[in-house]
């Protein structure tokens, strides 16, 4: 490669290095203003209007609605999917695993309920357009990756074997934050008491002695 192509390629790859930095800048920045319109009333410009940026800049960046909503959601569960990581990394007993789970689950259920619901949206979405299944199937995966690391060390902790799969742990207990995700949004504080519940009682069926 000539000293000319070399420096041309340099270029090249700082320009589509600083691109995709904007796009997920952009994606991050409008998270929460698609998690509140949901993706049936989503579009760039209704996006634009309840943002700093601009139409214009959110079409240069992002071909269209789908476009940024499956980046936003990607970069989202890139952070989501490490968060109880510390929680298993710092347990000594299934115990203090299980109690500090249920903490962390239930806190970002309150703080980043709207974030949730967009999840979940696009999730369902993803029946009828197959434009983004591959990414939400991507993500299915993670989210059961990051169930299992806490189901698997609270059964190494208690010196227990697990009873459920990687796949059907995660589906139990996402069924059980789903459910109470619903009811997050509609208030219903008593149904949120009763989502700790049957999370401390799925622990329990989760695993058993057999070492």
């Amino acid at each position: 490669m000539t000293p000319e192509a070399d420096t041309r390629a340099r270029v090249e790859e700082r320009a589509r290095d600083k691109f995709q930095a904007r796009r997920t800048e952009l994606a991050q920045a409008t998270l929460h203003t698609l998690a509140e319109l949901g993706y049936a009333r989503t579009s760039l410009r209704e996006i634009a209007q309840n943002s700093e940026y601009s139409h214009g800049v959110l079409h240069y960046y992002f071909s269209d609605k789908l476009d940024l909503i499956a980046h936003a959601v990607r970069q989202y569960e890139a952070m989501c999917v490490t968060r109880y990581d510390e929680v298993v990394a710092r347990a000594e007993s299934a115990e203090q695993l299980r109690s500090e789970f249920t903490c962390a689950l239930f806190e970002t259920l309150r703080a980043d309920a709207s974030v949730h619901r967009l999840w979940y949206d696009l999730r369902n979405q993803s029946l009828f357009d197959d434009s983004f299944r591959t990414d939400v199937l991507e993500i299915e995966a993670r989210r059961e990756q990051m169930i299992w690391r806490v189901v698997s060390r609270f059964c190494e902790l208690g010196d227990v074997d697990p009873v459920l799969s990687p796949a059907t742990a995660y589906v139990t207990l996402d069924g059980i934050f789903q459910r109470a995700l619903l009811h997050q949004i509609a208030g219903n504080e008593d149904e949120i008491g009763h989502a700790r519940e049957q999370l401390d009682a799925i622990f329990t069926l989760l695993a058993k002695p057999g070492r």
